[in-house]
């Protein structure tokens, strides 16, 4: 198509006669509009510029362009595309009527705004400069692709339209049917959309879901597609159980300016009454903070268990949190998150959440302030903790206050012909326990509830203690009083391959401890030192060692792929551990010995305990990897104490070597197979063997496949009694967890977690109980569905736990319902039935 560009000059026109002037049909016509010296010289004049500045111009583009002088109309036809102002109006035919100044755009008519939003029509009448007018049978698609229909609309003041009877959705039309109602939609008597405040109104409206109405909505309001941050209405929550009755909650979102804003959260709930949160956001140049609260005078808080086991007797509860994190500079950050409440079972309760509860195993509230720090070669943390228990079984005197834990890293290039990599090393840890904590070691002799013997105080019930103080029949697991702890580490190490691609790892190191020591009396503290043996005051360790890491690793390429198969033997010797049992223990409780850690220099979690002898220890591993893309490792291999004291056989506060697989001469088997057949499957299994009759003292299995449209995965795990370490009995589990997608939109999952030795420990209770082998501890079953409009999720639950001795299970269910409608907002419901009661339980009757 050949396009010209030409102005419209004036041409005399006989009064009495009309003339046209017409183009052939297929010719192209661009009019480039210049500032009008009399009437008809353009086809739609410009708008008045401001002083000084040129006209602005408009750019016309049509196949035929006829003028009428007597109609006093210029008339465009045959892919009119008119653009001005970022606007652009597309139609069939335009028509522009100089006396009244207004434009008529017919067939096929578009009008697309600058900022991406498409208007179509039957018919448009707009001024000259597309800012007012009036469109019939509008359609209208915004950037983020919802949209607006209605049989008549008006354009006011350049960003305001009315809309006449009107439907919004944000759900694309039927492809094979475009006439069908899509999945939602809101059907009102009028729609306004204000632009400048970029804010869209519902009057008088009704909420559709495949053309069925659901609910009436006599006005309410969203922000427009542009909007970031509004002050407004968020999504509701709705809340029902016998505790709280039915309540719902909506949050009232304010925007306060761009960097912070305050969202108001009122909650109503039919036995409780009022519950007010609050949250405060304020976004600064180098980071962040927020400020949350809670509380609630409770209408009847006889819902609850009585103390200790519950806070029925507050009618004031309550919480308060706040977090944050602030860059210092490029290398320096300092946070904080800090948590504080009127009682234990609140945030349970009443649903309120908090960054603070990090696990849902160990159910507590975590505050810590901290100062971070890190380079290319070093790392700084340092932390102070307070921990909140949640659970009625903890009692918080047993709870430490740790000011602060410090660690600091650094590494650096070995000098001159050393070479290798010198690391420092260093930590800091210094906590206070009002109560010293103690577990029961039990058997099957003894009156077995739980892992713990539960005694009462006069302040307080429930907590843990111990049938006799002694370390055959008890744990201590924290320290009543002030301890302290600083250690320095210097260590090098280096790896050297040889001409025959033998690598070997020569390590050397020395790590000096300091311990101040100030227990406490009083209550539990009076059976610490009897019973245990922990020195009061200060005292050192100092801990040298050598080592040697060697490794040959071979490699094999056949026409079945390649393959590393790597012998590896390690050595490390050092003075025997010191004070075993008379220094605290409080960060190498934990100590799982499996092939992660079988050649690490130290396997003990923390500091306050150190590997001590001479110990080698051995293995094989191998890596392949196969022509049609599967892919294999593993590793076998053992450890041997040689000489010297074997730090994990000799008994400290928790017995935390014991019963290990290290605490013998010949340490258990551990060996581990990872195998990928398939991109869409893998295999591992691991586990620890007996070093005499290679029985499994602990295995783990699981397998995951993603054969689309299916998912699914299942882990086993047993481990063997570890008695003194208060578990006496096997341990034994099973997970299976599935998933399938159900064409385009829909997906079901399902999970279930089977307890396989809780049979076990209910023999022996009392009075004892009798439980199946395969006793589901946990189930989880779901829906989902997900287009580019709507999310529906239903989730049903349901979990299952002993409350005490001789008291029936408690069974918790519930569902959980998300409905969450694109641009619109999402609206939460959860509820919980079937046995709720918990025996005094978290603080539910």
């Amino acid at each position: 198509m050949r396009r010209a560009c030409v102005d419209w000059v004036t041409e005399r026109m006989s009064s009495r006669k009309t003339r046209f002037w017409q183009l052939a049909a297929g010719t192209s016509l661009v009019l480039v509009l210049a500032s009008s010296h009399a009437l008809g010289q353009s086809l739609i004049p410009g708008r008045a510029p401001a002083p000084g500045q040129p006209k602005e111009r408009m750019l016309v583009e049509a196949k035929q362009l006829v003028y009428n002088n007597d109609k006093n109309t210029v008339e465009a036809v045959g892919d009119v595309q008119i653009f001005y102002q970022g606007r652009t109006l597309e139609a069939d035919r335009v028509v522009y009527n100089q006396t009244t100044k207004r434009v008529y755009a017919e067939g096929n008519a578009r009008l697309t705004e600058s900022n991406g939003q498409i208007v179509t029509g039957s018919r448009f009448d707009l001024t000259d400069d597309f800012r007012e007018g009036f469109i019939d049978t509008l359609r209208t698609q915004n950037p983020d692709r919802s949209r607006f229909a209605a049989p008549r609309a008006e354009r006011s003041g350049g960003d305001t339209v009315s809309f006449e009877t009107g439907t919004y959705t944000a759900c694309e039309p039927c492809k094979d049917n475009p006439e069908r109602p899509p999945l939602w939609q809101v059907k009102s008597k009028r729609i306004i959309h204000k632009g400048d405040e970029k804010t869209i109104y519902f009057e008088s409206s009704t909420l559709e879901f495949a053309g069925i109405p659901v609910a009436y909505i006599p006005y309410f309001w969203s922000p427009d597609s542009t909007v970031k941050r509004q002050t407004g209405l968020l999504a509701p929550t709705i809340y029902s159980s016998t505790q709280l009755g039915v309540g719902v909650g909506v949050p009232v979102f304010i925007n306060l300016a761009p960097n912070y804003d305050l969202t108001l959260t009122p909650t109503v709930f039919s036995r409780q009454g009022f519950l007010g949160l609050a949250e405060w956001r304020h976004r600064l140049v180098n980071g962040s903070y927020t400020i949350r609260g809670a509380g609630i005078f409770q209408q009847d808080p006889s819902a609850y268990s009585a103390p200790p086991v519950g806070a029925g007797n507050n009618k004031f509860r309550g919480s308060i949190e706040t977090f944050g994190t602030f860059d210092i500079n490029d290398k320096w950050r300092f946070g904080w998150d800090l948590s504080a409440s009127t009682d234990r079972y609140f945030y349970r309760n009443y649903r309120i959440r908090s960054e603070g509860l990090t696990s849902t195993f160990f159910r507590e509230v975590t505050s810590t302030v901290y100062l971070n720090g890190q380079s290319a070669n070093a790392w700084f943390d340092a932390r102070a903790y307070h921990f909140r228990p949640l659970s009625y079984v903890d009692w918080q005197k047993q709870q430490p206050i740790v000011h602060p834990v410090l660690d600091y890293n650094k590494r650096i290039e070995g000098p001159g012909a050393l070479g290798g990599e010198i690391t420092v090393d260093a930590n800091i840890t210094s906590l206070t326990r009002d109560q010293a904590g103690f577990q029961t070691i039990p058997t099957a002799a003894r009156n077995y509830a739980g892992t713990n013997y539960l005694v009462t105080t006069p302040t307080a019930s429930y907590y843990e203690g111990c049938f006799v103080y002694n370390k055959t029949e008890c744990l201590l697991r924290g320290i009543g009083g002030t301890t302290t702890r600083a250690s320095i580490g210097l260590s090098w190490r280096r790896q050297i391959i040889d001409p025959i691609g033998q690598v070997w790892t020569p390590y050397a190191g020395i790590r000096f401890d300091g311990f101040s020591t100030n227990l406490a009396g009083g209550g539990f503290n009076n059976n610490d030192q009897g019973a245990f043996g922990v020195r009061n005051g200060s005292y050192g360790r100092v801990m040298p060692a050598i080592g040697l890491t060697y490794a040959y690793p071979l490699v094999l390429s056949a026409g079945a792929g390649n393959h590393i198969i790597s012998p590896v033997a390690q050595i490390v010797a050092r003075a025997n551990e010191s004070n075993i049992g008379r220094t605290p223990n409080e960060d190498s409780q934990s100590l799982v010995f499996d092939d992660t850690n079988l050649f690490e220099w130290n396997r003990f979690s923390g500091y306050d305990r150190t590997e001590g002898g001479i110990r080698m220890s051995y293995g094989l591993n191998y890596a392949g990897v196969f022509a049609n893309g599967a892919t294999a490792n593993a590793l076998f291999g053992q450890s041997l104490h040689l000489a010297g004291r074997n730090s994990y056989a000799v008994a400290d506060m928790a017995n935390s070597g014991l019963n290990t697989g290290l605490d013998s001469r010949r340490s258990d088997y551990v060996a581990r197979v990872q195998l990928t057949p398939t991109p869409y499957g893998s295999i591992t299994a691991k586990g620890r063997f007996d070093e005499r009759t290679f029985s499994a003292r602990a295995i783990e299995v699981s397998a995951t496949a993603n054969l689309d449209p299916i998912t699914a995965s299942i882990t086993y795990a047993r481990y063997e009694a570890q008695p003194e370490r208060a578990q006496p009995f096997r341990r034994e589990g099973i997970a299976l967890g599935t998933g399938v997608k159900l064409g385009q939109n829909w997906s079901v999952r399902g999970s279930v977690l089977y307890d396989l030795d809780k049979y076990l420990t209910d023999r022996v209770l009392v009075p004892p109980k009798s439980t199946p082998r395969f006793s589901i501890s946990s189930m989880s079953l779901g829906v989902n569905y997900r287009d580019e409009c709507t999310i529906l999720d239903v989730s049903y639950f349901t979990s299952f736990k002993d409350t005490s001795e001789g008291t029936p299970a408690r069974t918790n269910q519930g569902v959980l319902i998300r409905l969450e409608l694109r641009t619109l907002g999402a609206v939460n419901f959860r509820q919980a039935f079937g046995d709720q009661s918990s025996n005094g339980v978290d603080g539910i009757k």
